[in-house]
Parts: structure tokens; sequence; C-alpha cells
């Protein structure tokens, strides 16, 4: 078990130039160059942003259109590369063409849980290494990588994967988090997001480091799939010291560095960040030599216990993890009897651990040459130091000089454009009214012939209702006249059978009424009879 601490200055941030390009899966090549140069203008205008305090920044899209055309003709040799992870499908093998990340392209066993999902990181269209990530912690369980070699700069540019949520969503690469917001489903659900790590007191943990790689694969390590929650204190000793003991260690005792594989870990707690992402309770690096003389390694760092870093097999490690876990294809040199390898490694590691430099030469020769570099870097640092001012101010004065040329082209195209949308519109509404009153001629001209006709009709219609009031008078006069002749000797039959009718009617009406009075006269002498004489007997 070896322990050690190492310390590092923490260099100052300056502001500088960052790039950020991400575009849809299906754009164009045409149109994913004009996003990255449009993306790369906004970021250059003021210092290097957190992108999560940059989500709120958008442009309208007239502003949009012009700041890509700019940029792409002040800007044309930008550039171009572009992040892609894929999520890896449950019918393909292992981690596809990410297998290459793996001794034998065989990736660990053990993992099987159906949260964990495997993720192909790439960059440029090219592979650069492997994730297997938990949805349920929202952190990594690994990241599986080679050593390339140390990152001369940092250049921060985080992305998140879209089908890590969203599995329907048409895109098939990492992507900047504020270019999807409002466009994927369930954004967060399953993934770790900036917001998740502001104000926690928690940074994002590498778990394959930057350091460790240049140019596009550093720039594909800079994913939310791919960190973990760490305390920044122990992210800076994390990362420090798994660089020196890959650099000085483990690389120069493997006779190839294409031989070396890394599988850097993560195993969860209990603890969340913000109730959803989990904090590691150790981070763990497996190193594995696939050589003729190969051999194994583990190293293990408790997150409470920030200054130790414990050796340890691979056997060893595997048993601290899930169950049925293996690692390595086969034992990767872990039965190797060659102790030297072993005792070389672990000696290059007491010394990273003393803070001594590895190497061939003597410890004096070493303090000899550390003196003559702190010396050179006391002598060189004002230079430096000046260089570093004058690039600033050369970068500050291209950054105001575009920034003024955007600003004059702005205040002109728009004056130009604006001045052309009112003769546009002035064109099209003297057009409109020219054309309405035309077109209302014919109708006009129409209306008034048919008034014309309908007054005509009205008039004819009025002389011959008055002709026909006029002319009845007369007509209806002698027609009556010349009717009543005939009309008078025609109605004496009918007066005189009235008259015969009414006699008769007469003489029926006195013989009914002096019967009816007789029959009175008897009903009335019958019944005082009946009421005043009385009965005789039976005897009389």
């Amino acid at each position: 078990m070896l322990g050690f601490t190492t310390q590092k200055a923490l260099a100052p941030r300056r502001d500088r130039l960052w790039f950020h390009i991400s575009f849809p899966s299906h754009a164009t090549p045409e149109f994913q160059t004009l996003s990255g140069f449009a993306a790369a203008w906004t970021q250059s205008t003021g210092p290097l942003p957190n992108p999560a305090e940059a989500d709120g920044a958008s442009l309208s899209s007239r502003e949009c259109t012009m700041k890509t055309s700019v940029v792409f003709l002040l800007c044309i040799t930008v550039f171009p590369g572009f992040s892609q992870g894929r999520v890896v499908g449950e019918d393909e093998t292992g981690f596809a063409e990410c297998n290459v990340f793996f001794p034998g392209q065989v990736p660990p066993e053990g993992f099987t849980e159906p949260f964990h999902v495997k993720i192909c990181q790439q960059y440029n269209k090219e592979p650069r290494f492997a994730t297997l990530y938990s949805t349920k912690d929202k952190i990594p369980l690994y990241s599986a990588f080679k050593y390339t070699k140390p990152a001369q700069n940092k250049e921060e540019n985080w992305l998140v994967e879209p089908q890590i949520d969203d599995p329907e969503n048409d895109l098939h690469e990492m992507v900047h988090e504020a270019d999807i917001v409002g466009t994927v489903s369930n954004l967060g659900a399953n993934q770790a997001l900036t917001s998740d790590y502001m104000g926690s007191g928690y940074e994002r943990g590498l778990l394959n480091p930057s350091l460790l790689n240049e140019e596009d694969f550093q720039m594909a390590t800079y994913t939310l799939t791919n960190a973990v929650p760490l305390s920044p204190s122990l992210s800076k000793s994390w990362h420090r010291d798994i660089g020196r003991v890959v650099e000085q260690a483990l690389v120069p005792h493997c006779s190839k560095k294409d031989h070396l594989y890394l599988l850097a870990g993560a195993i969860p707690s209990s603890v969340r960040v913000k109730g959803k992402v989990s904090v590691p309770e150790t981070l763990w690096l497996a190193a594995c030599c696939d050589a003729p003389e190969g051999w194994s390694l583990g190293l293990v760092k408790k997150m409470n216990d920030e200054i130790s870093l414990v050796d340890l097999t691979v056997g060893e490690l595997e048993k601290q993890l899930l169950a049925g876990i293996h690692l390595f294809k086969g034992k990767c040199g872990e039965d190797n009897k060659n102790q030297e390898k072993t005792e070389a490694i672990l000696q290059a590691v007491s010394q990273i651990r003393s803070g001594e430099q590895v190497g061939t030469s003597d410890n004096q020769e070493a303090k000899d040459g550390g003196l003559v570099r702190r010396v050179a870097g006391i002598i060189a640092t004002p230079f430096i130091k000046l260089l570093e001012l004058l690039i600033y101010v050369f970068v500050e004065l291209v950054k105001f000089v575009f920034y003024f040329l955007w600003l004059v082209i702005k205040r002109v195209g728009g004056a130009v454009l604006d001045g052309l949308y009112s003769l546009w519109n002035g064109v099209v509404s003297y057009l409109k009214a020219i054309s309405m009153v035309l077109i209302s001629i014919p109708y006009d001209v129409g209306r008034v012939i048919i008034n014309i006709f309908l007054g005509f009709l009205q008039i004819v219609q009025d002389v011959a209702s008055l002709t026909y009031r006029i002319l009845r008078i007369p007509v209806g006069f002698v027609l009556h006249l010349a009717a009543f002749p005939y009309e008078s000797i025609c109605a004496i039959p009918s007066v005189l059978k009235d008259m015969a009718t009414g006699i008769g009617g007469t003489f029926s009406l006195v013989i009914d009424a002096t019967a009816t009075l007789l029959h009175g006269f008897y009903y009335l002498a019958c019944h005082i009879v009946k009421r005043f004489v009385p009965k005789g007997s039976s005897d009389d």
C-alpha cells in the first residue's frame, strides 16, 4: 500500500477564444461549417464563459445569418472539428468501433444492469474512448482509453448526450447543452447537466483526464458523460496523481505505448448532488500492458482520504467492485512471475510519492537539472509574461476590430435592409391600390348598366299599371250597365219563388201555433181535473 501527496500551483485563468461547434446530425457539411463559425464568433466577443451561464444568450434569425456570413469570410481557416458520441445499440457487440480501447477488444464483464448505457465517445468522426454510463446514478462507471501524450493546453467545451434522455431524437452526436434546451424530451432525466453542478460545491471531475490526451482526444473528454462530482481539492489531486503515475510510472514500463490500456472508474455512493447525481465513494484506475512481458496494476483513491493513493492488483480491485466483475480479458499479466517490471513500477510510484522526477539519472543529476530548470524558469518568467501580455493584447485587439466591423456591418446592413423593406412595402401598397382600382372599373360599369336597365323596366311597369287603372273604370261601368237588364229579368222567377215560399211558411207557422195552443189547454185541464176531483171507489 502506497500513499503520497502532491501539490500543484493553480495557474491563473486568462480570457481566450473559445470555439464551440455543434449542429444536428442531419445537417449538410456546408451548414455544419457555417454553424461552427457562428458559434466561434459568438464566444470570441467576450471572456471565456461558463457554458451554463451562456444558456440564455441567443441571437435573432437575421443577426445569426449575417454574423455567420461575416465570420465565414473572416475565419475560413478556423478549426472545423466537432464532437460526437454515439449510444451503442443492444444488438451491437461490446462498444462497437470503440472496442479498440480494450485488450483483445473485449470490454469488462459483469456490468449488466438495465440502466447501464454504453457510449462510444468520438471526435472528428473518430473513436477517442469508451464510457459505460449509469442513468440511475447519472455518472460514468468507467471510461476506457489509451494514453496519447501530455496535453499542451486546456480547452473546455462541455457537451451532453441527447440520446440518453430521448432515444427517439435524431441527434446522434454530443451537443452543447444550451443548443438542445426545449428540443430534447426529458433532458436531464437520465444524465447530469451543467445546472446540477452549479452552486453545489462540486466540480466536473473527468474519469478520462484531459491532461493525458492531446488535441482531438482531449476535446472529446469534455463531456458530462465522462464526469463525476468531485470536490475541487480532490479533483486536482486525483488528476495530478493519475497523470504523473501514467506518464512517469506506467508508460515507460510498457514496451509499446499503444499496448497500454487504461480503465478509470468510480463507485457510486448514496450521497447525491441536488438529489440527482451520485457522488463517488471511490475512484479507481486499472492499467493493463498487453504485451509478451505484460503486467497489470490497480490504483484506488477514497473520497474521504484525498492525500492517499492505494496500489493493488487488478484482482483485488475487482473484488471491491460489483460481484462477477472482470476488467480485462484473461488476467493481463497478473500471473506473470517477472517481478522486475512490478518492482520498477512500484519504485517509480515511490519516486512520484517523494516528489522526485522519474528518469535514468541519479538523484543528484535530477536535483541539478531541477535547479537549472528553476533558474531558467525564473529568468524566462518575465519574458513569458510579457509574451502572454502581448498575445492577450493582440487577441483583444483582433476581437475589438472584428466586433467594430461587425457593428458597422450590422448598422449599415440594418439601415439598408430597413430602407429596402420600406421601399418594398411602398411598391407593394402602390401596386395593390392600382390593381384594386383597375379591377373595380369593369365592376362599376356593369353595375351602372344593370341599374339603367332595371330603371327602364320600372318605368315600363309603372306606365302599364297606370294605364290599366285608368281603363279599368269605364270598362267596368259599361259592363255593369250592359248586364243590368239581363240580371233584372232573370231575377223575377227567383223573387216569385221566394214569395211563395214565404207565404207557405206563414200558413204553416199559424197552423202549428194553433195546434200547440190547443194542446196546452188540454194538458192544463187534465191536470186540474186530476188534482181537484176525487177518485171514486170501486163500490160506486
